[in-house]
C-alpha cells in the first residue's frame, strides 16, 4: 500500500467536506451542545491558502483517505513561547483505520510545526472519546489542562 502524504490544494475540498462531516458525526455523541446537522468547525479553505497553516491528506492511487492541519496560534501572555502550533481535522477514513496513516499524517503536521519554529504542539478532544485519546497518547501527547464546562439551563 503506497500512502502519499500530501499539502491539500483547492482541488481537495470537496472530499475534506465529507471527511469534515466524518468528524462531526463521530464527535456528535461527546457533546449535545451541538446544533443539528448541517454544522462545519472549520474553514479548511482558508487553512489551505493561509501561510499560518498547513492542511495534510493522505492518498492511496489517487483516493484521499486521511486529513489534518496544523495551524500557528498566538500562546497564553503567561507561558515562555509566544506562538505554538494546534492541530485539528484530524479523520481517517474508516476503510483504512488502524494502518497507522494517522501517525504519518501527525508527522507531516509536527514537521511542519518544526519548521515554523514553534516548540509546542496542542489540540483538543473530548474526554470521554476514548479511541481518540489513546490514538493520540499513542504519538506522545498528554493531557495538559482540563476545560470543564456548566450548562445553567438543565
Amino acid at each position: 500500500m503506497n500512502i502519499i502524504i500530501r499539502s491539500a490544494t483547492e482541488d481537495d475540498l470537496p472530499i475534506l467536506a465529507t471527511f469534515e462531516q466524518g468528524i462531526v458525526s463521530a464527535e456528535r455523541p461527546f457533546d449535545d451542545t451541538l446544533k443539528p446537522d448541517p454544522i462545519s468547525y472549520y474553514d479548511i479553505h482558508e487553512k489551505i491558502v493561509s501561510q499560518d497553516s498547513e492542511v495534510a491528506v493522505a492518498e492511496i492511487e489517487g483516493k484521499l483517505i486521511a486529513s489534518g492541519y496544523v495551524t500557528k496560534k498566538r500562546s497564553l501572555p503567561y507561558v515562555s513561547h509566544d506562538y505554538h502550533a494546534f492541530i485539528g481535522f484530524l479523520y481517517v477514513d474508516p476503510d483504512y483505520r488502524g494502518k497507522r496513516i494517522n501517525k504519518k499524517i501527525l508527522n507531516h503536521l509536527f514537521g511542519w510545526a518544526k519548521e515554523n519554529n514553534l516548540p509546542d504542539v496542542h489540540l483538543t478532544v473530548y474526554p470521554d472519546n476514548a479511541p481518540a485519546v489513546r490514538a493520540y497518547e499513542k504519538v506522545g501527547f498528554k493531557p495538559h489542562m482540563l476545560e470543564m464546562r456548566l450548562n445553567l439551563d438543565e
